[in-house]
């Protein structure tokens, strides 16, 4: 029920993956007479894989999490996240409210053992192809300890991708030892000291992007900064080449050869296509879509969260936790 957009585009893409994947099953929670409504007019849904759960309470966007947490019982993302607990369903996906639900997963999943907090990770594009980010905002203040938690859990997040013994790194404002907080320079030594961690040192903004490392770490607050400036940049590139490309003759002719190519990269690049953070640390799968994703946005956060099913990812989380936690 949560979203900038409501429950229309969530539905939407609830169906289209319905159609895309005949092994699929969802749960739409939510209010049921409202649910109905918008599932009507869609002629061609298979009910036997759809079904509604009935939630009587919804959380605003800007509600705070500890609102959330003890005044409402009965909103739709608590009673996802409890069929989640309950092993009626495998992986819970949102576009609600970030705090609300890193708050109400914490309390009704309970966290890996090892693990103090959460950490929101998702792939970025770089030009050797992607990247996990995490820490993307779930956490905004991080300890040096915090910080090798989501360094363990990205590399583990980043094997089940297919990435073999992925190199981990710490964003910083330079790649020399002597560079950085005293947060960054105390998780250094701590993952450098860290069995099995492929830890390679420093990057910076750009290496992210020329594909550096498979894993970058980092708190919330630079973490969520750094994706939301990288989402404009990208939507702004795009709109000023377009622009370019219609001004005077020769730039349309110009344009009207390149457009296919330009089409390509923008399509490899839309934010939408890499929608959907996981919340890793938790004893089950959450997956949180951006608040503004469309239907194609919120498609793909759900793309993320079967393949999160299909690797077993907390299991396989609390396996090498064990191993490489001190």
């Amino acid at each position: 029920m949560g979203g900038d957009f409501g429950p229309r585009s969530i539905v939407q893409a609830s169906l289209a993956c319905l159609s895309a994947t005949p092994s699929l099953h969802l749960a739409l929670v939510g209010q049921p007479s409202l649910l109905e409504e918008m599932i009507a007019g869609h002629s061609a849904v298979d009910r036997a894989r759809l079904e509604i759960i009935p939630a009587t309470q919804v959380i605003a966007m800007d509600e705070k999490p500890s609102q959330a947490l003890r005044g409402k019982p009965d909103s739709s993302m608590r009673v996802a996240l409890q069929l989640l607990r309950d092993g009626k369903v495998q992986a819970c996906v949102s576009a609600g409210n970030t705090g609300a639900l890193m708050a109400l997963a914490r309390h009704v999943l309970k966290t890996l053992p090892g693990i103090d907090r959460p950490a929101m990770v998702a792939a970025i594009p770089t030009q050797a192809g992607y990247c996990q980010l995490l820490d993307l905002g779930a956490n905004v203040d991080c300890s040096a300890e915090h910080l090798l938690q989501f360094a363990i859990m990205g590399s583990v997040a980043a094997e089940a991708l297919g990435v073999v013994r992925p190199r981990v790194a710490l964003l910083n404002i330079g790649t020399e030892d002597i560079k950085g907080n005293q947060q960054v320079k105390l998780a250094a030594t701590l993952l450098q000291a860290a069995p099995g961690l492929n830890y390679i040192g420093f990057v910076e903004g750009d290496g992210l992007y020329r594909g550096e490392a498979d894993v970058v770490v980092c708190d919330g607050f630079v973490g969520n900064i750094l994706l939301k400036s990288s989402e404009g940049l990208a939507t702004m590139i795009a709109a000023r080449i377009e622009a370019l490309f219609r001004q005077g003759l020769l730039s349309r002719m110009v344009g009207a050869l390149a457009m296919p190519l330009m089409r390509r990269l923008q399509q490899d690049l839309a934010p939408a296509r890499h929608n959907g953070a996981s919340f890793l640390g938790l004893q089950g799968i959450v997956v949180k879509s951006h608040g503004s994703a469309g239907v194609q946005g919120f498609q793909s956060a759900i793309q993320r969260a079967l393949i999160e099913i299909q690797e077993n990812l907390p299991e396989r989380l609390h396996g090498r936790l064990e191993a490489l936690l001190p």
